[in-house]
This record gives structure tokens, C-alpha cells and sequence, in this order.
């Protein structure tokens, strides 16, 4: 029923036709008109006027009267008697709010509300937001799930000063909801307090002073689907407006509710088996064969039951070890069990052996399982203490469902929010906890548990850019024959959560983990649906979604199935553990620590083995902590010429961020991915960061590259929003111009190139899994060089992947920049040399081209040097030659000379010996005498040819070793003497 403002009209009536027409129309009856105020003067004074129901029906209309003062109001629970002018209660089966209105009833919107829907991006997409408005769906209005903007809007004026309040429900942070208003001089409220907070139960309730005069309430809500998920829309119900004048009768109770006594001020609903009509005062019980939900107005006949209306759970453990089973039908119990066909509750009290008490719990004397002291482990039986040199590993592990943790809750939320009493919506059953059927399939079954925070064990190292700080490992399935889901939300309440993994349909046994990077995450909840079809008649009861364990690392408080063993040291007095020093490992079992070989790290929460030592990748080395490896920004490069190439990549290290090209939802919303990306970097450097600033938590991640989207908006005074973030690279893997490092690649075809010089690629992964990415995500970021380049944010993502990434786990960028390209050297410049011009010669430097370098050498300036032409060394060859030959035949001509001189003298002395052999003749004196030389001339010089004298050079060599040389002239003389001694 609506209950809505009566707009009053002021009215002054002049009735001088009535005398005219007196005698024709019969005397008015209360029936025939009814009274109103006219507006108040100056003095705040009114008069009271009768008005008829319709014209010229009667005649004798009272005449006016002084009305109450315009201050005048009733209580709740009472209207103002017109006749009278005094107040008066409600009949019983009526309410009344007195100065107010209220509105419960929305099967359609009430008189006076506005829904509309605009575009959220301006208008820079063609966006149809026309049939994006709040929709009444019976109890409550329901906002739009899309990307427009849709607002509900209701004018009031107010008399005086009073109340507005309503309720809502908040549940999902993709949704922008705020409330408002503006009053007569247009001015709205506060922006700091328009923003509504999630809700922390089912439904809020909000509540604002208004000021006299006239009111514009406002409520307006814009979603972002980014990734196809279902939304949950804003609920509002029960708004209620105080000071708007006063009520002039009392309302019906609405079917489902009524009111007992008279003067109330609101109805009662009905409880659950019983039912009402309009302006009932009581309720009645329907029949044994029928039942009614809370707040019906009718009743229905009860279906037959099934399987699918009861479940089971156990009994704590009594003092023997054991446990009962009990079967329960699902509350409220609709189905009847008496017809034909029916199944009745199996018999309960069936006993069992307890399952074992969870991994660091143990079994108490009642049976009962209590968690081990500090300092103590166990497997679930009794609790040990551990040894000298190791210390428990503290964490939750829950594989036994006996009964349901102390940190654990489980509860419904109804889409119609209903009243139902079940209250549990996972039940445990001894292996495993799962889902009970609900009062209806739409139901959300939920299932959470909170942890205090987390710490690393002092085994682990502490400053360590991998060591995790927790993760949630629990083992699942779901069966189901309709189209049920079950989400896996993690945040810091129950209410105020993300989704980080969900799954449709039937799913096979099976782990999924989750990495905890923030001690914020605190809360997690387990969400099962069975359907979004809204049916009256539960047909997929059976369906259902099972949890077998779950284990949490590092928690607070937590306790230990096991102990690490860490190094034995009086290092540090206060601590019953230490670990091994940086870049040692524990040898398993002896508690000794070993180095671990050089460029290595130590792998996270895995300190013990040499096994934990793994070697950094190309051109990496590994930090002080010995806990990952990085790069300084500098690498150097041979080529297949054996020239060495030097990278000094120092001036694209610090974070980084760019954005993909535009990309528009289903709706025509647009979106961009965002990159963030930290290069390199030794210790201390600043890591790229991605925020959410859609929620209150603003939740960031830190690593070398990360993603978020974001969504241009002028919504909270912000540019943009940027939400769901996530790490694509927390470690270096390696730094190299191969294609291919521990199973990265980053293929050719992703970034063709021209150019002769290979690319220098970076190697990323990361250590977070999500279900699509079991092995976690990785990327790579290809170095170009390319010295034109000055941007130095010039980066690209494949044209044939247009969001960096094929399969969702892979991501590949190019970054092009001058910054990109090896440091110039000598071997990236060639000398030119000029001619010789009037004695002087230029060398120019040039760059070799195309040109592939970047700083380092610079080019050298221009030199000149003096030189000698080609001329004067012509002339000096040719005057040094002519000279060189004249020497050459003077020296000739001197040795010739002193040849024939000494052939004369040899021939003389043979001669003087007489023929002997083996003697020589006594020599009178060494020195030449003179006179000698006169004999040199009667040498007989018999005129020979020019070749006749050259072969008389020529001596032949006799078998005594000396050489004959033939002289004619001494033969001559040897024969006069011979002629003389035979005289």
C-alpha cells in the first residue's frame, strides 16, 4: 500500500453560483465533500474550508472556520479528525505515522519517486542507459548492475524540521552507491558524506535531519563490470519521512502484516505458518496441508517430501570417542511427510568413531580436541616438544570436520530475505564441511573464516623480497545439475571482500592456493549458489559444494604440525631458534649449515637441502640476503665479430607506467589496462606499485611489473579508478638476448625487427597462481635500441595481443628508447682522411652508419696535421737515384783498376820463384819500391774487346787449390830467359 504524502491544496472558494442554482440541487451530505486547509499567513494561522468531492452535485456547503495553527501536528499512531480538528488513534488493522510518510510497499514505484539512467563516461561512448534505473521488486528497490549511472530521486517540502531515514544493503565494492540532498538554494550536501559504507549485515540503517522548506532526496549508484562477474545491486526499503505536515486518515496493514491495537504506528509481519488480508488485526494459522512463509498473505499447499529436504551433521565428541549422527529437515519445514511418496527422516543417533583431531590440536580426556602450547607440535594425537635447534611452524590446517572451528561462521544471505530460522549453511560431516540445503536455491551459503594476521617463522628469512608471508591451500568439489557457482572472496571482513577465484558447474576434487601479501587479508569466505532463477519450489536441494581441508601458513596465534630444524647459535639470547647465516643452507637432519655455492639465492620457506640453493640467471647476481637475484642496470654483450658491446640500462630503472590502447565493455564502457613496471635495480629500489582505490582497504601490490585496470571517472573527485591488481612479475629471472630463459620465451614474431642488433630481453615471473595460471604468471620485456627514440616510456605490447598478453599468464612488452642501445665505443666510428692541400691534411670522425650506440665515447673533434706533397718527393727520388748510380759506377771502376794491378803482381812473383813448387821467392822488402808502378805499365795491354777483358776475370781453379790466372806478358819474359841461358 502506498502511503505517500498528501499534497495539499489551498483554496479560497467563492460560491456565489450555489445561490443560483440552490434550488435545483439537494442539500451537501459528509459524503458530498471533505475539508481542507487553506495556506498559512503571515501569523501562521489558516482556515478550515470544505471542498466538494465533485461540482454541482449539492448546495449548503459549510461555511469556513479558523483552523489549527500551522505548527499543529499528531502523533504517531494518529490522524487529525477534520470534522473535529483533533487528533485521534487509529483503528486497529490501520497505522499512522503522524507528521511523516513512509514507504514499504515497492510492487511498483510510489507516486512522487524518479528513476532515470545516464551514461557514466560523459557521453563519450554510445551507451543505451535508458532502462538503467532502480526496478521496486516487491519489499525493497533494487539499483542497475551496469556500467550507467542510475538515480532515484523524491521531492518533499517540510513544515518544519524532521527526520529522513531509510535502510539499505551494501554488499559489493564494484558499485558505487551515495545518497544526497539538495534543499531550496539548490546547494547538495557535503561530498565527504554522501559516499554510504558497506554493509556490515544485512542491512544498514542511514538516518538524516532535513530542514524546513522544500527537499530533493537523491540516491545514485554506478557499477563496473570489468570482468562479466554478476553484481549485487544496492537494496533500499523502508524510507520514512517525519515533518511534512500532518495525516488526515490512517493507512490499511498491507496482506502479511497486521496491527492489534489501536493507535499503532506500524504493522507486524506474520510469522512463518500463518497469513493475513489487508487491515488485518490478527493472523491466522494455515492448514495442516499448507504453509506460509513470513509476512504472507496467503498460503500454499505443501509439496511432498524428498531426499532433498533434510540433511545430516554430527554430534561433538562424548567421553567414549564417539560421535552421532543426526539427520534434520531443512527450516522451515515445508514439505509433508504423510502423503504417499513421501520419505520420512532417517532414525538419528547412529554412533561413530571421532575423526582425529586436526594437526596441532590433541585429544583431551573428554574426547575433546585443545590446541598445543607454544613451543609443541603434533599430527592430532598428543602434542610433542620440539627439539633442540628448530622451532614449530605455526599455521591452521583443518582436515577433520567434527565440529566447526571456533574461528569459522557460517550464514545465509537471501536474496528475498526471507526470515527463515536456519541459520547454518555449511554443515560439518566428519572428512569434510559442506553445503546444507537452503530455504531457497538463490540462497548465498557462506562459509568464513578469520585469522588474526600473519608472521614469518624466524627460520625464514625475514628480509626477502620472495619470502611469502602466507598462503591458503584447501581442497574442494562441487556437484550440481543447474548452473550453481562457488566464489572464494579474501579481504579484511566479511563484508568488505573481492573476489579472487570462482568456479561454475559440476568441479572434480581438486587444490587451489592463494598468495597472502598483506597482513590486512585477514578474512576469507567461501560463497556457494545453487542458481540466480528465484523459485518458489526448492529443486536443486541436492546440489552441493564440499571443502576437505584448508591450510593457512604463518598465522598469528596458529599452531604447529611440525618443527624446522635451523642452525645451533648463542647469537641472539632471546631466541630459541636461529637460522643459518645469508647464503647458507641446513644440511636436513643435522641442524649444520653449509654455504651454498657462489651467484646463488636461498628458495623461499626452503632452507633446508642444497636443493634450496638456486642459481641466478644470466647476468644476475644475487642480493646481500641471499633471497633473490638482481641486476645493476649494466650488461655487457659479445658479438659473433667478437667486438664487446656495453648496456648500461641505468636511466630506465626507475617505475614506470603506461597504459593499454582503449577498450569498451558490452555496455560501451571504457577501460584501459594500466602497466607498471620497475626495470632493474639493486637493493633498496623502488618497486612498481598498483593500487585499488575503489575500496576503503586500498590494497597495493609491489614487484617489477604489475597490472590494474582502470576507468576514467570524475567519481570521488578522482581522474580515474583503478581497481583489481595483480603481480605479473615479482622475480628476475634473468637478463640476455637469448629468446628462450627457464622456460620463458619471448618469441621473434611477437616484435619484428630490421635491425642487425638483438634485442636485450628481460625475464620476469611470478610466484602467485590463480587457476588459469597454475604455474604462475611470467613476462619479458624486449630492450630495442633505437636512438631517435627520446621518449623514455616508448613502450608497445603486441599488435596481435592488444593487452600484453595471449593466454592470460604470459605477458610480452617492447620498450624502444636511445637508452636501449650499447655505449658508444671506437669500433662505432671511422676516420676520414684528406689530401695533402699546400702542406696540410684534415682527419674527420664519423659514425658508423646505421647508427647503433648511445652515449659513452664521444665523437672525436677534427684533426690537422702539416705534410709533404707528392712533387717534392718525386724530385728528391729522382735526384737521390742519378746520385746513387754515379757513386755506384765510380766505386766500379776503382775496384776494376785494383784488380789488374794485383792480377800484375801475382803473375811477377810466380815468376821470381822460379818455377818451384811450394816456394816463393825471398821478398827484399814489403813496401812497394819504387819504379813499380812503371812496370805496371809495360804490361802487355794487348787491345782486346770490351767482353775479351770481362772474361779475363774469370780464373779457372786447379787441383792444388789455387787459381790459374793466364799472364801473357811473364810468359814472354820466362822465354827470354830461357833463350838467354842457352847462349
Amino acid at each position: 500500500m502506498h502511503r505517500g504524502q498528501i499534497h495539499l491544496r489551498y483554496l479560497l472558494l467563492w460560491l456565489p453560483f450555489a445561490y443560483c442554482t440552490s434550488k435545483d440541487l439537494p442539500m451537501c451530505k459528509e459524503s458530498d465533500y471533505h475539508f481542507e486547509y487553506t495556506e498559512c499567513d503571515a501569523l501562521q494561522s489558516r482556515w478550515r474550508v470544505a471542498v466538494p468531492n465533485k461540482v454541482d452535485i449539492c448546495t449548503g456547503l459549510p461555511n469556513p472556520v479558523k483552523g489549527t495553527q500551522c505548527t499543529f501536528s499528531c502523533s504517531e499512531g494518529e490522524f487529525l479528525d477534520m470534522q473535529s480538528q483533533q487528533c485521534k488513534k487509529c483503528a486497529p488493522g490501520t497505522f499512522s505515522l503522524g507528521t511523516g510518510v513512509a514507504f514499504d510497499e515497492w510492487d511498483s514505484l510510489p507516486s512522487g519517486f524518479v528513476t532515470h539512467g545516464v551514461t557514466t563516461n560523459s557521453g563519450d561512448a554510445k551507451t543505451e542507459c535508458s532502462n538503467s534505473t532502480w526496478t521496486p521488486k516487491g519489499d525493497y528497490v533494487a539499483s542497475n548492475t551496469d556500467e550507467c549511472t542510475a538515480t532515484l530521486s523524491y521531492a518533499v517540502s517540510l513544515k518544519k524540521p524532521g527526520t529522513m531515514s531509510f535502510e539499505y544493503f551494501y554488499p559489493d565494492n564494484n558499485i558505487y552507491f551515495e545518497f544526497f540532498i539538495q534543499n531550496d538554494q539548490c546547494q547538495s550536501t557535503d561530498s565527504e558524506s554522501r559516499w554510504m559504507k558497506i554493509s556490515d549485515s544485512d542491512f544498514s540503517k542511514y538516518t538524516v535531519e532535513l530542514n524546513s522548506g522544500n527537499n530533493v532526496l537523491y540516491w545514485r549508484s554506478t557499477a563496473y563490470t570489468l570482468q562479466g562477474s554478476a553484481v549485487k545491486p544496492v537494496l533500499l526499503r523502508n524510507i520514512a519521512i517525519s515533518g511534512v505536515a500532518y495525516t488526515s486518515e490512517c493507512f490499511h496493514c498491507k496482506p502479511g502484516t497486521h496491527s492489534a491495537k489501536a493507535g499503532s504506528a506500524r504493522c507486524a509481519a506474520c510469522p512463518a505458518g500463518t497469513f493475513s488480508n489487508k487491515g488485518a488485526t490478527v493472523c491466522h494459522h494455515c492448514e495442516q496441508d499448507k504453509y506460509a512463509e513470513p509476512g504472507s498473505g496467503s498460503c500454499k499447499p505443501r509439496p511432498t517430501c524428498t531426499n532433498s529436504d533434510y540433511f545430516y551433521t554430527h554430534t561433538p565428541c562424548d567421553s567414549d570417542g564417539k560421535t552421532q549422527l543426526m539427520y534434520k529437515w531443512i527450516e522451515p519445514k515445508i514439505c509433508n511427510e504423510t502423503v504417499n511418496g513421501a520419505v520420512d527422516l532417517p532414525a538419528s543417533g547412529e554412533k561413530q568413531t571421532c575423526p582425529p583431531c586436526n594437526p596441532g590440536f590433541f585429544i583431551t580426556n573428554s574426547s575433546t580436541c585443545e590446541p598445543c602450547n607454544k613451543g609443541f607440535y603434533s599430527n592430532g594425537t598428543a602434542c610433542t616438544e620440539c627439539p633442540v635447534g628448530t622451532e614449530p611452524v605455526e599455521g591452521l590446517e583443518y582436515k577433520w570436520w567434527n565440529t566447526m572451528p571456533s574461528n569459522m561462521k557460517s550464514s545465509i544471505f537471501s536474496r528475498e530475505f526471507s526470515s527463515s530460522e536456519q541459520s547454518t549453511a555449511w554443515e560439518v560431516a566428519g572428512e569434510y564441511v559442506y553445503t546444507a540445503p537452503g530455504d531457497q536455491d538463490s540462497d548465498y551459503l557462506t562459509l568464513t573464516l578469520n585469522v588474526p594476521g600473519y608472521r614469518l617463522s624466524q627460520s625464514m628469512t625475514k628480509d626477502s623480497e620472495r619470502s611469502e608471508l602466507s598462503r591458503i591451500t584447501f581442497i574442494f568439489e562441487t556437484k550440481c545439475t543447474a548452473d550453481c557457482k562457488l566464489y572464494f572472496l579474501a579481504g579484511y571482513s566479511q563484508w568488505n571482500n573481492e573476489v579472487v577465484e570462482q568456479w561454475k558447474g559440476s568441479n572434480g576434487k581438486q587444490s587451489y592456493s592463494y598468495l597472502i601479501q598483506s597482513n590486512s587479508t585477514t578474512s576469507f569466505t567461501w560463497t556457494f549458489q545453487r542458481t540466480e532463477e528465484l523459485n518458489e519450489e526448492r529443486k536443486y536441494s541436492s546440489d552441493s559444494a564440499k571443502i576437505f581441508s584448508i591450510h593457512i601458513t604463518n598465522v598469528i596465534g596458529g599452531v604447529a604440525s611440525h618443527c624446522c630444524r635451523c642452525a645451533l647459535s648463542t647469537a641472539d639470547a632471546g631466541s630459541a631458534c636461529v637460522p643459518c647465516p645469508p647464503g647458507h643452507y641446513m644440511v636436513s637432519g643435522t641442524g649444520v649449515c653449509k654455504s651454498c655455492p657462489p651467484n646463488t639465492f636461498i628458495r623461499a620457506n626452503q632452507p633446508v637441502g642444497e636443493a634450496a640453493c638456486i642459481h641466478c640467471g644470466p647476468n644476475t647476481q644475487r642480493n646481500k640476503a641471499h633471497t633473490a637475484c638482481l641486476s645493476d642496470c649494466t650488461l655487457d654483450v659479445q658479438t659473433g665479430g667478437g667486438v664487446l658491446l656495453h648496456y648500461d640500462f641505468s636511466p630506465l630503472s626507475n617505475a614506470t607506467a603506461f597504459h593499454s590502447s582503449p577498450r569498451f565493455t558490452s555496455k560501451g564502457l571504457r577501460y584501459f589496462q594500466s602497466f607498471n613496471l620497475a626495470l632493474c635495480g639493486k637493493e633498496g629500489r623502488v618497486p612498481a606499485t598498483c593500487v585499488d582505490n575503489v575500496t576503503e582497504s586500498g590494497r597495493e601490490v609491489k614487484g617489477y611489473i604489475c597490472q590494474s585496470t582502470v576507468v576514467p571517472s570524475d567519481l570521488r573527485s578522482k581522474s580515474v579508478v583503478s581497481t583489481q591488481p595483480f603481480i605479473i612479475g615479482d622475480s628476475l629471472i634473468g637478463v640476455t638476448t637469448d629468446t628462450t630463459v627457464s622456460q620463458i620465451s619471448s618469441s621473434k614474431w611477437l616484435f619484428p625487427s630490421a635491425s642487425g642488433l638483438r634485442d636485450v630481453i628481460f625475464y620476469y615471473k611470478s610466484s602467485e597462481t590463480t587457476q588459469a595460471c597454475k604455474k604462475g604468471r611470467s613476462a619479458t620485456i624486449r630492450l630495442r635500441c633505437n636512438p631517435i627514440v627520446t621518449a623514455e616510456n616508448h613502450i608497445m605490447l603486441p599488435s596481435n595481443c592488444s593487452e600484453g598478453t595471449c593466454d592470460g599468464c604470459s605477458f610480452h612488452l617492447l620498450w624502444e628508447s636511445q637508452h636501449a642501445c650499447p655505449l658508444c665505443t671506437k669500433d662505432h666510428y671511422r676516420e676520414i682522411v684528406s689530401a695533402c692541400t699546400q702542406g696540410i691534411q684534415r682527419t674527420t670522425y664519423v659514425w658508423q652508419q646505421p647508427l647503433q650506440c648511445y652515449g659513452g665515447e664521444s665523437l672525436p673533434a677534427q684533426k690537422v696535421s702539416a705534410c709533404v706533397s707528392l712533387d717534392f718527393w718525386l724530385k728528391f727520388g729522382v735526384s737521390t737515384g742519378t746520385i746513387a748510380a754515379m757513386l755506384l759506377i765510380s766505386i766500379s771502376c776503382y775496384f776494376w783498376k785494383k784488380t789488374r794491378k794485383l792480377q800484375y803482381k801475382y803473375s811477377k812473383l810466380m815468376m821470381s820463384s822460379g818455377g818451384k813448387e811450394c816456394e816463393l821467392p825471398t821478398a827484399d822488402s814489403c813496401a812497394i819500391m819504387e819504379g813499380e808502378d812503371a812496370e805496371d805499365d809495360l804490361m802487355d795491354l794487348t787491345k782486346k774487346s770490351f767482353f775479351t777483358k770481362m772474361r779475363s776475370f774469370s780464373r779457372e781453379r786447379t787441383s792444388d787449390g789455387f787459381d790459374s790466372v793466364p799472364l801473357k806478358s811473364s810468359s814472354r819474359y820466362l822465354r827470354d830467359d830461357e833463350d838467354s841461358d842457352d847462349a
